[in-house]
Order: structure tokens, then C-alpha cells, then sequence
């Protein structure tokens, strides 16, 4: 594994995104245990991008401008939708125990946030095969090999946002106009990524 990818795979990931601010939300509202959760649901979300794009299927979404505007302002949408469920009280920073929440809620919203955004499969379409060399004997393996450890980096790097969100988690659950504060930093956050990926072009 060269330094190269994994440096650059780490800055990738440490980058923040939907991913890092879904995993701080719930951090910060639901403690620890849903900000590993949620950092899981993050790391889970990559997966159908790189099987894509191991199996060629982003190419699909790069040629196909109908392919990529659907999937694009589907996750727009669903951005928005987030921001909208993040300004209510028992919305995404409803403030409940460790234990309030299902894990296939937190699971299921994590997985959509990445699952609707089509820049992530091209991404890894250009990202992956810069890393494999041009007589690899098992050009899949190695993309695989490669995927395993961006999605370990992945999953680590959340869970320590989270966990660090959670830690601050007693300094905020009691003031209400922070908690207020919090909802609409976090709103408008969503509504950003979704201007963002709105005007993504392939």
C-alpha cells in the first residue's frame, strides 16, 4: 500500500462532507453509541459507489446526462429533506439517549445521503485505478484491496468526529438556545452540500 494513496485517502475522508456532518449530528444529539452508528452508515454508503465503479457502472452516469441529473436531484432532495427534519426538535438533533434510536434508522438515512449523490461513483471511477498499476496481474483484487482500506479510513475517521462531537455533547443538551443554534448551523450545512451537488456537473 503506497503512502501516496493512503495520504491522499485520508485527506479525502477527513474532508467534511455529508458523511462528517451526518456522524457529528447524531453525535452531538444522540451520544456515542449513534455516532458510531452513524459513521458506520457513512462507510457503508461508499460501497454500492465503489462496486459501481469497479464494475464500470459509474461510466454509465458520466455518458448518461439523464442517469446523473435523476440521481443528482434525487440527493438533493433528500439533502433538503434532512435540513427540513434537522430545524424540528425531533428532527436529526433531537436530543434523546444513547439508546432512543434504532441502528437501522440512523443505518438507513446515512446510506441514502451517500447512495443519492452520483459524484461518489466517479469519483472512485478516476480515484481507484490511479493506484493500480498498469501490469497488475488482478487489477479487481487490487481495487478491492484498495477500497478495504479507504472504507477502514473512512469508518475510523467518522467515528473520531463523532466521538469528539458526542464528548461535547453534555455542553450543549442543556442549553436550548445552543441546541437552536446547533439545528440551524446544521440546516443550512445540508442546504450548502445540496446547492453543491445541485450544480455538480459530470
Amino acid at each position: 500500500m503506497s503512502a501516496e494513496f493512503l495520504l491522499t485517502a485520508l485527506i479525502i475522508v477527513a474532508s467534511p462532507g455529508t458523511g462528517v456532518l451526518y456522524t457529528l449530528a447524531y453525535g452531538l444529539s444522540c451520544g456515542r453509541r449513534a455516532a458510531v452508528i452513524a459513521a458506520l452508515a457513512g462507510t457503508l454508503g461508499i460501497v454500492p459507489h465503489i462496486a459501481a465503479a469497479i464494475a464500470g457502472l459509474a461510466a454509465l452516469l458520466h455518458t448518461s446526462a439523464l442517469a446523473f441529473e435523476t440521481v443528482k436531484y434525487a440527493g438533493v432532495a433528500y439533502l433538503l429533506w434532512m435540513a427540513w427534519q434537522t430545524l424540528k426538535e425531533s428532527g436529526a438533533l433531537a436530543v434523546g439517549g444513547a439508546d432512543d434510536l434504532p441502528a437501522g434508522r440512523i443505518i438507513a438515512r446515512g446510506v441514502t445521503i451517500n447512495l443519492l449523490n452520483p459524484k461518489l461513483s466517479i469519483f472512485f471511477l478516476a480515484f481507484l485505478p490511479q493506484f493500480v498499476e498498469a501490469g497488475e496481474a488482478h487489477p479487481v483484487a487490487r481495487m478491492l484491496e484498495l477500497s478495504g482500506v479507504f472504507m477502514a479510513m473512512t469508518f475510523v475517521v467518522f467515528a473520531i468526529y463523532g466521538v469528539a462531537a458526542a464528548a461535547a455533547r453534555t455542553y450543549v443538551v442543556g442549553r436550548p438556545t445552543v441546541m437552536s443554534w446547533l439545528r440551524r448551523s446544521f440546516a443550512a450545512a445540508f442546504v450548502a452540500l445540496g446547492a453543491r451537488l445541485a450544480l455538480a456537473e459530470r
